[in-house]
Parts: C-alpha cells; sequence; structure tokens
C-alpha cells in the first residue's frame, strides 16, 4: 500500500509537517509507505482550460503537475494537506488540484482520499470542505477520523501541543490503511464497480 501526500504549505517544517509527520509515523506501523511532494512552496499556476490535455494525458504546462501524475496514479490513497488562508486551502495547492485531478485521465476510483487542514484558529472546516470535492467528483471514498482532519497552531511547532488533533491524525491514517487494504481484496474478489457510458447535461438549451 502506498500514500502519496500533498503539502501545500510554503513552510518545509511549519505546523503542517507536525500533522504530516504523524500521518506518517502511523502509515509506517500500518505498513503502509509515504511520499510526501511539497506544493506550497512552488510556482503553480492554474488550469488554462485549453483541454489539451485530453489527447496529451498529460497537462500542457510541464512542472510539477506532470511529475506528480505518475505518483498519483500509482499510490492507493492520497492526502491533500493545507494550511488555512482566508478560510480557504492556500492557492498553490488548489491550482495544483485543478490541474492534477484535470490532466490525469487515468482511473481513480477507488484510491481513497484524505484531506487535512491547519489554522491558527478558524477556517478548518471550510478548507475541509473545499479539498474533499476532489474526491467526491472521480469516485475515491473518503476516510475519516474521529473528528474532522484539523490541526491547530501559530507559532512554528505550536501545533504539536494539540494533542486532539494529533490523535485525529493517527485515527485518519489507521482508517485510511484499513480502507485501502479493504479495497484492495475486495478489487481481487470483486473488481471494480461496472461504469455507465458518461450521460452530460445543461442547464442551456
Amino acid at each position: 500500500m502506498k500514500v502519496l501526500i500533498l503539502n501545500g504549505s510554503p513552510h518545509a517544517e511549519g505546523n503542517l509537517s507536525v500533522a504530516i509527520n504523524e500521518l506518517k509515523k502511523t502509515f509506517a506501523e500500518e505498513g503502509v509507505e509515504v511520499e510526501r511532494v511539497d506544493v506550497g512552496n512552488k510556482n503553480i499556476v492554474g488550469c488554462k482550460a485549453c483541454f489539451a490535455c485530453g489527447g496529451l494525458k498529460r497537462c500542457v504546462i510541464d512542472d510539477l503537475v506532470n511529475e506528480t501524475l505518475p505518483k498519483f496514479e500509482a499510490a492507493d490513497g492520497l492526502i491533500l494537506a493545507s494550511p488555512v488562508y482566508y478560510a480557504s486551502p492556500n492557492g498553490s495547492l488548489v491550482s495544483f488540484c485543478d490541474r492534477l485531478f484535470f490532466a490525469s485521465k487515468f482511473d481513480k476510483r477507488m484510491k481513497v482520499g484524505a484531506s487535512v487542514a491547519v489554522a491558527r484558529r478558524g477556517g478548518c472546516s471550510a478548507t475541509f470542505d473545499v479539498l474533499n470535492k476532489y474526491f467526491g467528483i472521480c469516485g475515491m471514498p473518503v476516510a475519516s477520523s474521529q473528528y474532522w482532519n484539523q490541526l491547530h497552531g501559530a507559532a512554528p511547532g505550536e501545533a504539536a501541543q494539540d494533542a486532539e488533533g494529533l490523535q485525529t491524525m493517527r485515527t485518519l491514517a489507521k482508517n485510511m490503511s484499513f480502507l485501502m487494504k479493504a479495497i484492495a481484496l475486495a478489487k481481487e474478489k470483486y473488481g471494480l464497480p461496472s461504469v455507465e457510458d458518461p450521460i452530460r447535461t445543461s442547464f442551456i438549451r
């Protein structure tokens, strides 16, 4: 089993890393490999809506998104981790995810997704909601924990004092590990659900 974690913080060892390290420690105990990709400290531009990825099977903007595509395809799970900026995820992470999900033309069904938000005080729930939308549109089950996946801290490292938040991270990693393993067994026995031909409707006629 392998989990890919996208780190949306521009600070390599900020409070979001406290959450990520707690996740990594628990995943290791569960026998799950983890790879972290730092996104928040990169210059990531948004999607141009050129639709070239439909033929290229990659983004026309050749940067970290294209480097991450094969890692996403090989992973059993994906975690989107972000600091809170104005009650929303980091803009670089959102631009990255817009292009990563749109350019990834492989089947993402039954890859397990989860989101993590870190803030001084407020905005975690709104950030959590935005990030989970990426999973819901492409058939990815969302792993849950004992609480919404959030950690609190202001000064660097302060989030390590959030005992409940750290426990939430550990529970998330355990639940996600179980779900990935269960899905792998189910795929061996039953395969993936059948897929209907897509139906596209519009509000404009």
